[in-house]
């Protein structure tokens, strides 16, 4: 069984750095669209540093979790950023 401190690190050192990279990686998604000339993203609140607005619940919380129950590889993702290329320039 794991002790608070690994718990803290594991946190500290996976999870803090992951969140942050996903949710910057789905809002520079947003942005380039927008400046593309689309603002689905926009209007949709979805250029947001706020990670709750990018979490896909089986693909952010149960596929992580699971796989690193079952193996050294770990994969998921996060809820896609709308597009609509009407919009595009």
């Amino acid at each position: 069984m794991s002790s608070v401190p690994e718990i803290a690190y594991t946190i500290a050192v996976w999870a803090i750095p992951i969140l942050l990279a996903i949710t910057l990686h789905e809002a520079a998604h947003g942005w380039v669209a927008e400046k593309l000339g689309d603002p689905t993203a926009r209007n949709l609140g979805r250029i947001s540093i706020n990670p709750i607005i990018h979490i896909e619940p089986i693909g952010t919380v149960v596929v992580p979790l699971f796989l690193a129950t079952v193996s050294p590889f770990v994969m998921g993702w996060a809820k896609p950023v709308p597009i609509e290329p009407r919009y595009f320039k």
